[in-house]
């Protein structure tokens, strides 16, 4: 069985983004865009709620080419374009996705019986950046099984809590990891059920 992993960067205090949904009051730093190629290597579908999957699409085609940017970046960015993505939306058109690789639109109300549906099937590693409310929502209804999140050293104060609901188990520690350079700390939880 296929694992969903979810992972992001988290503030010290427990936020997902700062004030007024910033994300980019998180306390990112080198490491996070190293462990986030490491993990697109070893996934071959990412899973979006729609805010994200618009906000990476404006952002990473356009990185690819770009000499100007990190290795890394360029390579998270021809990541992202050749990985199958789903993206859960009720508002968005098929059409509205097409241009940027594989990418399908699936309903809010089939959302869980697709997760599943993935889960089941052969493949690598189900991955998910951003998309707050979508892995939550999933983590309740017990359909993710690993959460990754780096936790930055920086205090954001207030904005959006990371946890809108309690996993339906418990969460068990899989390992701890530092990158050099960086301030953020990798925890790895496996959601047990």
């Amino acid at each position: 069985m296929r694992k969903l992993i979810v992972c992001n960067i988290i503030s010290l205090d427990g936020f997902y983004s700062g004030p007024g949904g910033d994300v980019m009051a998180m306390p990112f730093d080198d490491g996070f865009s190293d462990y986030n190629a490491e993990r697109l290597r070893a996934a071959d579908t990412l899973l979006l709620g729609r805010t994200s999957y618009e906000g990476f699409r404006s952002y990473w085609p356009a990185i690819a080419e770009d000499v100007n940017q990190p290795v890394v970046e360029r390579e998270i960015s021809r990541l992202n374009a050749a990985i199958e993505k789903i993206v859960v939306s009720n508002s968005l058109k098929p059409d509205a996705v097409e241009g940027w690789g594989p990418t399908r639109v699936v309903r809010r109300a089939d959302a869980h019986a697709e997760v599943a549906a993935l889960k089941e099937r052969p493949g690598r590693e189900i991955l998910m950046f951003g998309s707050h409310l979508l892995w939550n929502d999933l983590l309740a209804n017990g359909l993710v099984d690993e959460l990754h999140f780096m936790i930055g050293a920086g205090v954001v104060g207030e904005g959006v809590r990371a946890f809108e609901t309690r996993p339906p188990g418990s969460l068990r520690l899989l390992d701890t990891r530092t990158f050099d350079g960086s301030s953020l700390l990798l925890a790895r939880y496996a959601v047990e059920r």
